[in-house]
């Protein structure tokens, strides 16, 4: 068993909190920044084989190079990697609790289907940020992805993944989780970014049902099935699965990639489809399409829209009410949506200071949404409100016209803001010069 080093680095190692074949992964803190983090040090045994020393070390500088490209809010963040002595070590974001996707994969401990729903399309757009670099985890399994205690994920462990272009620390070869494994990933061809929306379909049917789509005794009959066999349909083994995520799932789980999701941004487009619809029928509330149109018809951002790109907005968004005093947007929330102000009023808050008032026909949290950066502000509606929310993923996958007129719009609105803010400031500046310049009445002795 390895002994707890007492420092790496400049990193006080403080307590072990987890264990595997080849790693242990303490909590340390950085005394410069002041924060805790989690460092994974390769146990010396494995450095010391020299039939695993090779690859095991390619994995692991792997796995540092290709983190440490990645700048992701569902990404677990690599700040450092070293060598000390014999000891390898990662210096990576630490996550309270250690819990993983895992611990949800038994039929006794489900998580509720839109909690399911939600961190599966988290996981597809840390994926999505992925691919847009030429990145392929090749390893996406419950265990690979990290649950924060406000319930967001960071997926990890890049060890095996594959950068389409190339690199001295890449990992060859037909490698990764046997159960997780997508068709042309056990058959050893080329790998497309479709291998990682197979695995993590596979990761969603196990969430959702406690089971996975397919099993076997010997590796050789699991590839048989995961290559040939279809597996059970979700309603089969959970009967309050709803119909539209069996087509999430089958196509997910394709084994032809013409039917599979072509990419990662397709699979988190649908989920959010479907944690809308589980919404309405939890709720019970949906308003209809042309009801919604022809309100957002008379709405002020949308003047310049085509009738089509009207559409195209309305099946990109989420239709929500509030109530006078209910919080819309918290102040550090992650940013991956934009609002539209429908119909009411509400105030941007920071540090309970209130900053300004939007009305119907403004927008407001673009700019986190741009950035990617944390809400800076809470919004709240001042009266009874009806808001549009305009997802990513859903944007995404709206025509170029429409994404052109949002952007247009917003700069529009960025002009006008700007200019109200100059208009005041110099108003502000001619006032403190009229007082400056005014005389002085004197003093009557």
């Amino acid at each position: 068993m390895m002994k707890k080093p007492k420092r790496l680095g400049k990193y006080e190692i403080l307590k072990e909190v987890g264990q595997g074949n080849m790693a242990t992964v303490y909590m340390g803190h950085d005394p410069y920044i002041n924060r805790d983090v989690a460092v994974k040090v390769a146990l010396p045994e494995i450095i010391k084989d020299k039939s695993l020393s090779a690859q095991f070390k390619r994995m692991f500088f792997n796995e540092a190079r290709i983190a440490g490209m990645l700048d992701n809010k569902f990404i677990l963040s690599v700040y450092d990697a070293g060598v000390e002595g014999d000891l390898l070590y990662l210096v990576m974001e630490y996550i309270k609790g250690g819990n993983t996707l895992k611990d949800f994969c038994t039929p006794d401990k489900l998580l509720p289907i839109p909690k399911v729903i939600e961190l599966i399309y988290k996981c597809c757009r840390g994926l999505a940020y992925a691919h847009s670099r030429d990145v392929i985890h090749r390893d996406i399994k419950p265990t690979n992805i990290l649950l924060t205690e406000d319930t967001d994920v960071r997926i990890a462990d890049f060890g095996i993944a594959q950068l389409l272009k190339g690199g001295d620390t890449q990992v060859v070869g037909v490698i990764g989780s046997p159960l997780y494994m997508s068709p042309e990933q056990i058959s050893g061809k080329a790998l497309t970014n479709q291998t990682d929306i197979y695995s993590l379909g596979v990761v969603l049917f196990e969430l959702l049902t406690g089971q996975l789509p397919f099993q076997a005794d010997t590796f050789p009959a699991l590839y048989q099935k995961i290559l040939h066999e279809e597996p059970s349909l979700l309603s089969a083994l959970r009967q309050d699965i709803p119909g539209y995520l069996e087509v999430v799932i089958k196509k997910a789980l394709a084994k032809n990639l013409a039917t599979r999701y072509p990419n990662a941004v397709d699979f988190s487009a649908d989920l959010y489809l479907a944690f809308k619809q589980q919404r309405v029928v939890v709720t019970g509330v949906e308003t209809d399409r042309r009801e919604k149109f022809e309100r957002l018809r008379k709405v002020s951002f949308f003047t310049d829209f085509f009738d089509s790109e009207l559409w195209e907005a309305i099946d990109a968004g989420e239709w929500q009410e509030f109530g006078p005093g209910q919080v819309i947007v918290h102040e550090g929330d992650i940013a991956d949506s934009f609002y539209v102000i429908v119909n009411g009023s509400v105030q941007v808050m920071r540090e309970g200071a209130a900053l300004t008032t939007l009305k119907a026909g403004d927008c407001f949290g673009e700019m986190a949404y741009f950035s990617g950066a944390k809400r800076s502000a809470d919004i709240l509606a001042t009266e009874d409100a009806i808001i549009l929310k305009i997802n990513s993923a859903m944007i995404e996958k709206a025509s170029m016209n429409c994404q052109l007129r949002f952007m247009k719009t917003f700069l529009s609105t960025l002009i006008e803001r700007l200019s109200g803010t100059s208009a005041r400031a110099a108003g502000k500046k001619g006032d403190e010069a009229k007082g400056a310049a005014a005389p002085r009445k004197k003093n009557k002795s």
